[in-house]
């Protein structure tokens, strides 16, 4: 006879939904089963009901199964369930029902009227009824941003926030902080809200002209470029100070101030100036009218030269060390020739280049005592021949032997 032993498992479910709790035997002859609740009441006996609770139901009993359903599961139907076998002994099995709990919507606090640029501004999001904990992420527009996160228990649920702290400028009109809230309960919807922050801050001001080069007779357009919150309505246009000169040609349209037809009495300082509730800001532009047929290169206009000082220095400096270059060459070469035509004079005549004729000179001194020796004889071979009146110039050998001599 094998054994009979109940078998259930845990189940997870999400506050409000249903939840089934089946308790099954392999082998069983023909012994009841019976759910108990966390606090040991008896749900359900076989296929009778002993609790009376409209949200528990029969689904299926038999002598191997006995499953039952709780509906609309509420945080304190948490707990952990028996499942009961009545054999001798009675053979029991346990099975938890985790409960989770939906966080609530969240929502921003902290931001109440527009904020003024530089101001310090704290945004909170809170959300509640979570079970466990849920979690709080912010954004600014796609961006992630760090926040500090708060936990407090509250019965059986959390209630969860986060902080963030902002010094606004006038990058942040406009942008969207977003509270996500994940959490097991939501699966891949998370709840989320956003908040688009408003920063007022004063204005900023540029002129963007139409034309580059402005010439005698053209149409010429200059644009009051105002940026500010609130928006600064209207500008100011003046020239030189003081009010525009020629209202016929001269004509403002909202930021725009339009020359109908330049001429050169249109030369000087022109000023766009805006103003809102936290201050003013001005841009100027000096405009200066070319003929009507002279030539003018825009890049000339807005592309700085060369600098021709920076490169004449450098060629200077080049040339230089070219010239001190060549004359310490020069200086060198002529010293290795010197030497050259020293060491060929050093009696090497018929030396076939001036490596023989070097080693020649070199070898000079060696024989120098032989070379006058010899000179010595053939001086006292003369004295004798002339003694004997021999008559040295018609004798042809002394002759030769003198020469020798000489040479």
């Amino acid at each position: 006879i094998q054994a009979q032993f109940p078998i259930t498992q845990n189940v997870t479910v999400v506050e409000g939904s249903t939840a089934n709790m089946t308790c099954r035997v392999d082998y069983n002859d023909n012994t009841s089963l019976q759910w108990s609740n966390p606090a040991q009441q008896t749900l359900f006996f076989g296929d009778k009901k002993a609790l009376r609770d409209n949200r528990i139901e029969l689904v299926r009993a038999s002598w191997k199964e006995l499953t039952i359903s709780i509906s609309d599961i509420t945080l304190s139907d948490e707990g952990q369930y028996t499942c009961s076998l009545f054999t001798m002994p009675v053979k029991t099995s346990k099975a938890f029902l985790i409960v989770l709990g939906v966080p609530a919507k969240p929502e921003i606090t902290g931001l109440s009227r527009p904020a003024q640029e530089g101001e310090d501004v704290t945004l909170t999001c809170t959300t509640s009824g979570s079970k466990p904990a849920a979690d709080i992420r912010w954004f600014r527009n796609d961006k992630e941003v760090q926040g500090q996160k708060e936990v407090n228990a509250i019965g059986r649920s959390f209630t969860v926030r986060s902080t963030i702290h902002l010094k606004v400028d006038r990058t942040d009109d406009g942008a969207a902080y977003t509270c996500v809230v994940e959490h097991l309960a939501l699966g891949s919807l998370p709840h989320q809200v956003t908040e688009v922050l408003e920063v007022h801050y004063p204005p900023r001001v540029e002129i963007v002209r139409s034309v580059i080069v402005p010439q005698e007779g053209q149409y010429f357009r200059m644009e009051c470029v105002s940026k500010g919150n609130p928006l600064p309505e209207p500008v100011l246009w003046t020239k030189d100070g003081g009010e525009l000169p020629d209202v016929e040609r001269m004509i403002v349209e909202g930021r725009d101030l339009i020359i109908t037809t330049l001429n050169k009495t249109d030369n000087g300082t022109y000023r766009c100036e805006a103003s809102n509730n936290l201050g003013t800001n001005r841009d100027e532009f000096t405009l200066y009218v070319y003929g009507k047929y002279f030539w003018v290169n825009p890049n000339a206009l807005t592309q700085p030269g060369p600098d021709h000082a920076l490169i004449g220095g450098v060629v200077a400096v080049v040339v230089f060390i070219t010239l001190c270059f060549i004359i310490v060459l020069g200086r060198y070469l002529a010293r290795h020739k010197g030497t050259y035509l020293t060491n060929e004079a050093k009696g090497a005549e018929d030396a076939p280049d001036a490596d023989t004729a070097i080693i020649n000179a070199e070898g000079n001194h060696a024989h120098a005592e032989e070379k006058k020796e010899y000179y010595q004889g053939a001086a006292r071979n003369v004295v004798h021949l002339k003694s004997e009146n021999l008559g040295f110039a018609n004798n042809y050998a002394l002759r030769q032997e003198y020469v020798r001599c000489i040479m």
